[in-house]
């Protein structure tokens, strides 16, 4: 089995994900990436390979940092920490600090029990397949392991946070004085960088779920538990909240009144604003095929085509990085800008939301309001064999309920990338006949792809 997922390797820390497996990819990574062309003209000057390494604030990221900072180390690359900070954060700062590569130590939205590591390379870009099967092999290969005064140094990164805040601050198309911003930092790396940086952008801000325990970290906060930011916003008569995840590399919102605001109408705000200004590339936004068919419509009548990818940030940004696009993301909230980004950056969308608020004088609701949601019913059909969803009965249904709907609908079929399901969407101009025909369909997936 494959060690990296779709975000790097991701697991119970000290179950699957232990000291040793760290320490080990740490030193198999600085094979791999401590050799590059920018490592090499380093050496060239007599210098070592540099890394920077950070983390979220779950209590396994201690012992797990410590391993690849030993890891990496040992194998002759000076290590810079810049402790716990969001992980675009750490994109950013391998970007502007031109260290060779970057290693995040965290899981995301997962629960405190897991943790994962996640590897930059030099520019701040997540790694291609290729290069992480290339260090999945490098696992049982001898290590560089120098002596004396070869091996690498470790140093704090006294102002990581500093510059990040600096470099999204200048990303902003105007302040947000007189704006009440809630902001949801999930008990995560978002705790200290998020508040300081509205606040600086002349914010008034309210901040819930920023005080991280190492075991409180995604726990009923955050941006997949919207109900406690929804309820202080209104509460407080706020204009917005912003939610992060553990990492902060999603944002979702909701309004003043308390309405959730998707990363699907998050993409047609900055879309639609990117395109008035003359500031959206190719006049494409990227999103997956899970993203609502009201996005598509939202676009296709401002002139902005969509470009569909498969499901995950990382083919967003590999269809950004080919074809030069410099918008894209997830309904799930994951959003890049690629002018000010090299990954998804929930700070800077955050930011960019509320600049945008600021920048027109309308609300968020208001903004919103180009996008219509079609009603979307989502069911996991279990207990059947994923691997067969191209069997002709299943395709022959699909085909007969995407025909019923038209224009007006859509349907998506697929299996599982982690689990033994098939999972059947429908999306419809009402919720009644999003439903039945989702039922019909996971009916059919049911009798067809029987285990």
């Amino acid at each position: 089995m494959a060690l990296f997922g779709t975000d790097g390797v991701r697991g119970l820390a000290n179950g699957v994900l232990t000291a040793d497996l760290a320490l080990s990819l740490a030193q198999a990574t600085a094979v791999v990436l401590g050799q590059g062309r920018s490592a090499e003209a380093r050496r060239a000057e007599g210098r070592r390979a540099k890394a920077v390494i950070a983390r979220d604030p779950r209590i396994s990221g201690d012992f797990l940092g410590a391993a690849v900072a030993a890891g990496l180390a040992s194998s002759g690359v000076d290590v810079y920490d810049a402790g716990v900070i969001p992980t675009p954060a750490l994109a950013f700062l391998v970007n502007d600090f031109d260290a060779d590569f970057g290693v995040m130590i965290s899981a995301s939205h997962n629960p405190a029990h897991d943790n994962g590591i996640k590897i930059f390379a030099h520019g701040g870009i997540k790694l291609p397949d290729v290069v992480e099967e290339r260090i999945e092999r490098y696992l049982e290969r001898p290590k560089l392991l120098p002596t004396g005064g070869d091996v690498g140094r470790i140093a704090r990164f006294a102002d990581a946070e500093d510059r990040y805040v600096l470099h999204l601050l200048g990303t902003l198309p105007a302040r947000l004085d007189g704006i009440h911003v809630v902001i949801d930092c999930a008990n995560g790396a978002a705790s200290g960088v998020s508040p300081q940086m509205f606040a600086d952008a002349g914010a008034k801000v309210t901040v819930i779920g920023a005080d991280p325990d190492g075991l409180n970290i995604n726990d009923g906060v955050g941006s997949t538990h919207l109900d406690g930011l929804a309820d202080t916003v209104v509460a407080l008569g706020a204009d917005v909240g912003i939610a992060h995840d553990g990492d902060a590399d999603r944002c979702l919102a909701v309004d003043a009144a308390g309405r959730t605001i998707d990363g699907d109408q998050i993409m047609a705000i900055l879309a639609a604003s990117l395109h008035e200004r003359g500031m959206l590339a190719a006049d494409t936004l990227v999103a997956t095929v899970m993203s609502n068919l009201g996005l598509k419509i939202a676009m296709e009548e401002r002139g902005i085509r969509v470009l569909q990818t498969a499901v995950g940030d990382r083919y967003v940004l590999e269809a950004m990085n080919r074809d030069g696009y410099s918008l894209g993301g997830e309904q799930s909230g994951h959003v890049i800008m690629n002018e000010h980004s090299t990954t998804g950056d929930g700070l800077l969308t955050g930011l960019q939301i509320v600049g945008e608020m600021a920048r027109t004088g309308k609300s968020l609701a208001e903004l919103a309001s180009i996008m219509t949601v079609l009603p979307q019913t989502m069911i996991n059909v279990t207990g059947v064999d994923k691997s067969r969803v191209d069997d002709e009965g299943v395709q022959s249904a699909v085909a007969a309920v995407a025909a019923e709907l038209g224009d007006t609908g859509r349907v998506l079929l697929r299996p599982s990338g982690t689990e033994a399901l098939v999972r059947v969407m429908v999306e419809a101009a009402d919720e009644k006949t999003a439903h039945d025909a989702a039922e019909r369909l996971a009916q059919v997936v049911r009798d067809r792809l029987a285990l």
